[in-house]
């Protein structure tokens, strides 16, 4: 199947044209430079630039564009940045589709559990309402942006991802480092509820969602949400070092800026969706995750020696 992905350089979007290759389909990458290769197409989605024949004959669409909510303070300008990265992408790409003889079949779109806001202890599925932070915010104009899809007859899934767990970036980029040295204790009070993923799984759930017939948002997160502080020690247990170190909520807040609401809210979702779709989770416990976390670290470790 030919298979066209946006965004896919980062962490996610790397691993998955990884597989996507490995099972056999054709992987078509969006580029915002000149093609490189038969496997490319460049498109310029801040002035609306995309050639139609790019998505044509297409079997599914993935779209994991969007700047980095974490590489930056949320000053007003990148909280602009933030917004406009993932509107004009999916938007873009929605219109195309939409103006396609023959739509596309599946577009899986991206999207975050940041849609519900700090909600405590509640436990959180697809039904639940949106929260009213800034980034609940930017998750309605997301999807918002993709409904030329929808309505040009599309199905359209929303990836509402949670915190990704891989030693190879994303969240554990900056906690693993902590870790290793035993410094990496809780963060503010480590009550608040983490709705994590392992990257395997990510990637397996995006690949079963090409074929389920699920539309609408889906809680890409393990089946069991667990604390900060449950989190860091089974990731502790696991490199085997402490996690003696707590880093105080007024820190936070002065070195992270608004994005500490992120790092202390509570976020309890659960993949209502996905279990009934029948997916299955390698790692569906914090202990499975911080074993497979860890076991990658050691083979990373023996890469670079060797």
């Amino acid at each position: 199947m030919k298979i066209v992905v946006a965004g896919s350089h980062g962490l996610i979007g790397t691993a998955l044209v990884g597989r996507l290759r490995r099972d056999g389909h054709a992987v078509q990458r969006l580029v915002r430079r000149d093609a490189s290769g038969p496997g490319e197409v460049s498109w310029d989605p801040s002035r609306g630039r995309l050639d139609p024949a790019a998505l044509e004959g297409a079997g599914a669409i993935i779209n994991l564009a969007g700047a980095g909510v974490g590489d930056k303070r949320l000053t007003e300008a990148y909280k602009r940045e933030i917004r406009a990265s993932r509107t004009s992408t999916t938007g873009l790409l929605a219109r195309t589709v939409a103006r396609l003889d023959q739509p596309v079949p599946v577009m899986l779109q991206a999207s975050g559990i940041g849609a519900y806001g700090d909600q405590g202890d509640d436990v959180l599925d697809e039904t639940s309402p949106l929260g009213s932070t800034f980034f609940a915010g930017v998750v309605r104009d997301w999807e918002a942006a993709a409904a030329p899809a929808a309505e040009a007859g599309t199905r359209v899934a929303f990836l509402r991802t949670g915190i990704v767990l891989s030693p190879a970036g994303g969240a554990m980029r900056r906690m693993l480092p902590l870790l290793r040295l035993g410094v990496g204790g809780r963060l503010g009070s480590g009550d608040q509820y983490w709705s994590w993923i392992t990257l395997p799984d990510e990637i397996g759930a995006i690949v079963h969602l090409l074929h389920a017939d699920v539309r609408g948002p889906v809680n890409l997160v393990s089946p069991q949400p667990a604390t900060n502080v449950e989190i860091t020690r089974e990731l502790a247990r696991a490199l085997h070092r402490p996690d003696l170190v707590p880093a105080p909520a007024l820190a936070l807040r002065m070195v992270l800026g608004e994005f500490s609401s992120e790092v202390l809210g509570s976020i309890r979702a659960v993949p209502s969706v996905l279990t009934a779709s029948a997916f299955r989770w390698q790692h569906p416990t914090t202990a499975d995750a911080a074993d497979w976390v860890a076991s990658q670290v050691g083979s990373r470790r023996v890469a670079a020696a060797r």
